[in-house]
């Protein structure tokens, strides 16, 4: 009997992921890591409002986060894919291309973390909380990058006859190079293959758990950093299942993908701090510059001072006393 299924119902891969406007060139993946950075700035710095801090912290420590996040996650990538950059036949200078693609989320989030804690420290506000502000819309932004993956053509999984398969096709490019894997191709309209897209799948989690993040917080309104680890345990936790579904060369421990292990670790570490660290939510005035706190809570916290008598109460005091020695010179 003839097949007659159809490849009408599968996914397909954009025919390029880079344009040119003449010597520029604007790739789809850059592009998709900046809008989502934007839209993490711009939700996480209204949610960052609504817990009680001030309006404009977040841009100015994503100053500091971003920088940090995108050398971290580069080198998070490198050296857990070292072969592509320092094995035979690699050019080590590749390293150096982020434009082409390759950021390690786990990199990107503990590097970020040190340029967020330097920020706050310098702003005088508490990392924890501000982590808990961000927690939803970083995750978003994960979600929205993984839409450059799509261009690129890259992550995804084993061949498969699912309905939802992604074509992968033969891009070639100006030199005349055929492969599936030029990003800087053109699709020729040939399919190399049918596959698992790995990338959708981490981005539909992402968005399920972004989802998650916001209803916990507004139901429980946690705090102390509770929120940013349940952020890493359940990224985490898809993570872990969406790597054991790809075959993309990466570096391996006893057969297994180190991503694995690493989405491993982080889920335990962060649901460790999920169960122990503090509980509730930091009071709207600790979110403040120590410069924006009102004066009334400053003055409320030196008791001294309230001890002190003023001069109403000194001279007062002191009436009595003059009193009783005009009596007492009366007497004499």
């Amino acid at each position: 009997m003839t097949d007659t299924t159809t490849f009408l119902a599968y996914l397909p891969s954009p025919s390029q992921g880079v344009w040119y406007l003449g010597p520029i060139a604007l790739r789809a993946y850059a592009l998709c890591i900046i809008v989502g950075i934007v839209v993490a700035i711009v939700w996480g710095d209204r949610r960052w409002v609504a817990r009680g801090g001030e309006k404009g912290t977040v841009l100015d420590i994503a100053v500091w986060a971003v920088p940090f996040g995108l050398i971290g996650g580069r080198l998070y990538h490198v050296a857990t894919d070292w072969q592509k950059y320092f094995g035979d036949g690699a050019d080590p200078i590749d390293a150096l291309k982020i434009w082409e693609g390759g950021l390690g989320i786990w990199g990107a989030v503990a590097f970020g973390a040190v340029g967020a804690w330097i920020g706050c420290r310098r702003r005088g506000i508490p990392l924890p909380a501000f982590g808990d502000a961000l927690a939803p819309a970083v995750l978003l932004a994960q979600a929205i990058g993984r839409l450059g993956n799509w261009f690129n053509q890259e992550l995804y999984g084993r061949e498969t006859t699912l309905p939802w398969g992604l074509e992968i096709y033969e891009r070639r490019n100006d030199a005349g190079q055929v492969s599936p894997g030029l990003i800087d191709g053109v699709s020729t309209g040939q399919v190399a293959s049918i596959v698992h897209p790995t990338f959708l799948y981490e981005l539909l989690w992402n968005v399920l758990i972004v989802v998650l993040l916001v209803v916990v917080d507004r139901r429980f309104r946690i705090g102390h950093g509770r929120l940013f680890a349940l952020y890493v345990a359940g990224y985490s936790l898809g993570r872990f299942w969406i790597e054991l579904m790809r075959t993309d060369a990466a570096t391996q421990i006893a057969g297994i993908r180190i991503n694995s292990f690493t989405s491993a670790i982080v889920f335990a570490l962060g649901v460790a701090y999920f169960v122990f660290a503090r509980k509730g939510r930091e009071a709207p005035e600790e979110l403040r510059p120590a410069r924006a706190r009102p004066a009334a809570a400053e003055d409320a916290a030196k008791p001294e001072d309230a001890a002190k008598p003023t001069a109403a109460d000194e001279k007062a005091a002191a009436q009595p006393v003059d009193e009783v020695g005009k009596a007492k010179n009366r007497d004499h």
